[in-house]
């Protein structure tokens, strides 16, 4: 009996070093493939010609520890600029919704009614371009998703 203990111990202890590891590796690649964010005066450029503004609050119900967003969101007539910081985090998208929604099952409920605006690649302030095709005006919030993974990160009402 114990000489099987002592061979699953080792098993166990590799298991969990090895998950451990994944979850690191999932935190920590987009912090380490992420390019740089846009500077202050870049975001300034947006923030001083923006037609909304809105803020990404941490204390949403579906945000959480890993899971957050807080700064300062302004939607220019070309760009989508955040001051702030994001929770890392892989595959974001920034939508732009009717409605401001605070949930994954909301989300999901409106993603139909929602605009893809674009990725986001940093966790220290963003830039995102509005495509052409997009009027920000005929919108309410702007949601910052996981595509990957289906979670919420926040969101902001701008109008």
């Amino acid at each position: 009996m114990r000489s099987a203990v002592r061979k699953l111990i080792p098993i166990g202890t590799h298991a969990l070093a090895i998950g451990v590891g994944f979850a690191l590796g999932i935190y920590l690649l987009p912090i380490l493939i992420a390019p740089e964010s846009p500077g202050v005066e870049a975001v300034r450029s947006t923030a001083d010609i923006a037609r909304f503004k809105g803020i990404f609050r941490r204390d949403l119900a579906d945000s959480d520890v890993f899971h957050w967003g807080e700064g300062n969101l302004f939607i220019g007539p070309d760009n989508i600029a955040f001051e702030g910081r994001l929770a890392p985090g892989p595959d974001y998208r920034l939508y732009l919704s009717p409605k401001f929604v605070e949930t994954e099952t909301d989300f999901e409920s409106l993603k139909s009614e929602m605009v893809q605006v674009g990725f986001v690649q940093t966790f220290e302030n963003f830039m995102v371009a509005v495509p052409e095709s997009v009027d920000p005006g005929e919108f309410n919030a702007a949601i910052v998703w996981c595509e990957s993974f289906g979670q919420f990160i926040t969101a902001a009402a701008y109008q």
